[in-house]
């Protein structure tokens, strides 16, 4: 695939995406916005809140997910997980 071809909604989707897979693998281990927030030392729940739902064009950037894989116990490739059960 050309990059060329690649319109702006097809990356909306790609961070829509990821953050409904924070979503899916926060909720299964049992952690708020809030928890989560505070274990990656974030001074408000917003950014998590608005990433996971990609509001405003808000989304995880990699040092991000890395730390959250780290907090969640997860790997990062699941977070590109496609088709997945994410809400």
């Amino acid at each position: 695939m050309n990059i060329e071809n690649v319109d702006e909604s097809q990356i909306d989707e790609f961070y829509i995406n990821i953050g409904k897979n924070v979503k899916r693998l926060r909720e299964e281990k049992g952690l708020t916005q809030l928890q989560l927030s505070q274990a990656l030392n974030f001074k408000s729940v917003g950014l998590v809140s608005q990433a996971e739902l990609y509001l405003k064009k808000q989304h995880f950037n990699l040092k991000h997910l890395y730390l959250i894989s780290l907090v969640l116990e997860c790997d990062m490739s699941d977070f590109f997980l496609v088709n997945t059960q994410a809400k």
